[in-house]
């Protein structure tokens, strides 16, 4: 259970007009610890146990570079793309559901919701939101998903389904990475707690899971904490219940991924939680390709965990993945200007993403293949290996 204070996780209130300063997305992320407080950043910031995985995410990039191609007609180009759930996408970059919005702004993920409809992008909201689904289906645009963690009785879990449903979401997407999760260090060190006001309003006053009694010799993870995680029965009920599109994220292992297909989802978002899941996992770049290779070529994939940059997502779109999810980045922005921010942070993904396009001769996301990347002999961070200072 997450302890609770009364402390503000703001240092300065959001700015309602664009900072100065700001000439790429990725600026948000060196803004934000003005405006939020250090435990709120480093908690944001963090990922879980050493951060090790969370430092892959972003490290690994670097070993790819985007070659450049000459004399190429871009002048009919654009980035629309459909997806199972949303069938009309200006672009292929979609905000992550990420919990506990207020925490990086007052009006948390209603921000965020009304930065999606000006900019045309989708959204995935999550179970753990601080503001209630509802509210957030009225400010979001028509390309919102609903992300869900199944709960600890199928009535509780059926009932925030029909809810989503009811509120016009287009899709489910069903996490099923996070049965276990261990704090982030430096968050703990921090002294991160989370403030009395920031609740995660869809599940508040249903009953706690009740505590799991261990007999002599049992163990406190395997019987304990993983004794009701989710199984592959809990995934064909959900299945059996909505005739909405139903994603499941959190997938790294290929032969998860092709599991999945046969199940009858509509598609696999590769991601390692942001690195709040096993620390050590592998980064989701490095798992993304031999997803695509499973999968074959038609089935949908979504890729998330660390993209900062335009240059980010081309490399995601190049490696297999048909869109990319915004997370941290998305937060960093909510924090330094609220919706104005997450709006502006999306414009410049979208013209960085577009300018990478138009420089390696790519007119449309079914151009941006593989052989538009190239090794650049780049070893990334790797498990052991110091973190660098600069990065969170």
């Amino acid at each position: 259970m997450m302890s609770h204070d009364t402390s503000s996780p703001y240092l300065l209130p959001p700015l309602d007009h664009l900072p100065d300063g700001v000439f790429c997305a990725a600026d948000y992320e060196r803004l934000s610890g003005s405006f939020m407080a250090g435990p709120t950043h480093a908690y944001v910031a963090g990922g879980s146990g050493h951060d090790v995985t969370a430092l892959a995410n972003r490290d690994v990039f670097a070993a790819w570079a985007i070659c450049p191609r000459v004399l190429a007609d871009v002048s009919s180009g654009h980035t629309r793309l459909a997806l199972p759930g949303a069938p009309s996408l200006a672009h292929p970059l979609l905000l992550a559901p990420v919990a506990y919005q207020r925490l990086a702004h007052p009006l948390g993920e209603l921000a965020s919701a009304q930065a999606a409809e000006a900019t045309h992008s989708g959204m995935v909201v999550s179970t753990l939101a601080s503001q209630t689904l509802e509210d957030i289906a009225r400010h979001a645009g028509a390309a919102r998903w609903f992300q869900l963690y199944l709960q600890p009785t199928r009535d509780a879990t059926l009932a925030l389904l029909r809810r989503a449903e009811a509120a016009g979401y287009g899709a489910i997407v069903l996490t099923l990475d996070a049965s276990i999760q261990v704090p982030s260090l430096h968050a703990l060190r921090a002294g991160f707690r989370m403030p009395a006001h920031v609740v995660a309003v869809n599940v508040a006053g249903q009953p706690a899971p009740g505590a799991v009694a261990l007999q002599p010799g049992h163990s406190r993870i395997f019987q304990g904490a993983m004794s009701e995680s989710p199984g592959w029965a809990d995934l064909d009920w959900l299945l059996s219940q909505t005739s909405l599109p139903v994603w499941v994220k959190g997938v790294l292992h290929p032969d998860d991924a092709r599991a999945l297909q046969t199940r009858g989802v509509a598609g696999v978002v590769v991601s390692n939680h942001g690195g709040r899941g096993l620390d050590g996992a592998p980064a989701s770049l490095r798992m993304l390709p031999l997803v695509r290779e499973a999968v074959g070529a038609s089935f949908p994939l979504l890729f998330d965990g660390g993209v900062r940059s335009g240059a980010d997502a081309f490399k995601a779109l190049a490696l297999g993945a048909n869109a990319v999810l915004i997370g941290r980045l998305q937060v960093y922005a909510l924090s330094v200007a609220g919706a104005l921010g997450v709006a502006h942070m999306l414009q410049l993904l979208r013209d960085e993403l577009e300018i990478c396009m138009a420089q390696a001769g790519c007119a449309t996301l079914a151009h941006v293949q593989p052989t538009t990347l190239y090794s650049t002999g780049i070893v990334p961070h790797q498990p052991g290996a110091l973190p660098h200072a600069d990065h969170h």
